[in-house]
């Protein structure tokens, strides 16, 4: 997906890092996504969830708070309610480039953030919270006996994710004070609270206690046995497809007419995983499925193999065509089932001893009160099935170098 990193000034006028997910195609809607507590914009999760909507039409937005990763300032000096006005001042950015955002998402301290800030930002239609507290208060519990020290001193250092960060008073007693409540029964904005129950940092109970708290339209989505931070890529996989598939309820994505000479509009495929083989395969901004190679062959075994996907094409069609002609006729076909399978064999043809061709068979399963004759008739009618004639006669297939955004 094309990335453009860019500044804005924060709550204090220190310029925020960012980076800017786009579509590789039309732009459709934004969204903006508020990292986990001391994590940053480029944690794994944050950058999967922006991969697969950026792959639906919907640009993401991620930067780093005040004080943290690339941004200006000093984090020791910052608190909840600064990271709120970081948020209100992405959205003001991004509402300069004409890119309002209708979405937000926030992981952690972030989808605290995010429940306080949503409210005030007219743009947004939808919020999602990943792993978050319903009393922002409760990250301090990470704090342990630094918080004598910060108490004493004004600011103190406290080690989290295995590195120092300096904490100041300020920020703890604000975090203390805050009421979420408040804010999340007056969101008026469409929700969907995602949780661990063994989340070891942040207790399922504030999912709870965040989904009461809330009006309708709500859903809770159990994230089963993922980590805090989403670490493991099957959990950050799985919370991707999840928020994907919600968020065309709430957010409008109205794609714009497929350009000339491409009637069914544009079929994109982006790597979703460079060590691996995983692919976003993605049709229009509501279709989506993932490509990819067995364990054997070095992928992760998450999605259909690029043959496979040829084998679902020509049996889809194979349906259709049956079911179309079975219904112009009026005859009594109450189900259509086709197996297919593929292998490689040796050509038959006598100038090609030694090469291989694509054989696919194909099994067809007609259920109804039909008789020999109309179903010998429907199999014919398979075989005038447009996928099977073009994979019987070949297609060309014309290949551009397009530069990279």
């Amino acid at each position: 997906m094309p990335t453009e990193r860019f500044t804005f000034p924060g709550h204090d006028g220190g310029q925020l890092a960012a980076r800017l997910d786009l579509p590789a195609g039309p732009h459709l809607a934004t969204a903006l996504l508020a990292h986990c507590f001391t994590c940053g914009k480029d944690i794994a999760a944050a950058r999967r969830i922006a991969a697969r909507l950026a792959g639906m039409g919907i640009a993401v937005l991620r930067f780093d708070f005040t004080g943290l990763g690339h941004s200006q300032g000093e984090f020791e000096n910052t608190s909840f309610s600064t990271n709120v006005a970081d948020l209100a001042a992405a959205a003001d950015a991004l509402g300069g480039r004409g890119m309002a955002p209708a979405l937000m998402i926030g992981h952690s301290l972030g989808g605290a953030a995010v429940l306080r800030a949503a409210g005030d930002i007219d743009s947004v239609k939808a919020v999602i919270t990943i792993g978050a507290p319903f009393d922002p208060g409760h990250v301090t519990h990470n704090f342990g006996d630094a918080l004598d020290r910060i108490e004493a001193d004004g600011a103190g250092e406290v080690m989290l994710a295995g590195r120092p960060i300096r904490i100041g008073k300020g920020f703890v007693e604000d975090v203390r004070a805050e009421n979420l409540a408040p804010a999340i029964a007056n969101l008026h904005k469409a929700l969907l609270v995602l949780h661990a129950p063994r989340d070891a940092t942040v207790g399922i109970e504030n999912a709870t206690q965040i989904f009461v708290a809330a009006k309708h339209p709500k859903s809770f989505v159990t994230l089963d046995d993922a980590d805090h931070l989403l670490t493991r890529n099957e959990d950050a996989e799985y919370a991707a497809e999840v928020i994907a598939a919600w968020v065309t309820k709430y957010v409008p994505l109205r794609p714009p007419a497929p350009p000339i000479g491409a009637p069914e509009g544009v079929t994109r495929v982006v790597e979703a995983d460079a060590a691996g083989f995983r692919q976003d395969v993605q049709a229009g901004p509501f279709f989506h499925a993932v490509a990819d190679e067995p364990l054997s062959y070095g992928g992760t075994n998450q999605g259909f193999t690029p043959y496979q996907f040829v084998a679902a094409g020509l049996g889809a069609c194979t349906s259709m065509t049956i079911r179309m002609y079975a219904r112009r006729k009026g005859w009594p076909l109450t189900g259509v089932s086709v197996d297919i399978l593929h292998d490689k064999v040796h050509a038959q043809d006598a100038s090609a001893h030694t090469s291989k061709i694509d054989q696919f068979i194909r099994r067809i399963t007609l259920e109804g009160d039909l008789d020999d004759e109309q179903r010998a008739r429907l199999l014919e009618i398979a075989n005038k099935c447009p996928v099977h004639r073009t994979l019987e006669s070949g297609a060309h297939v014309e290949t551009e170098l397009v530069n990279a955004v």
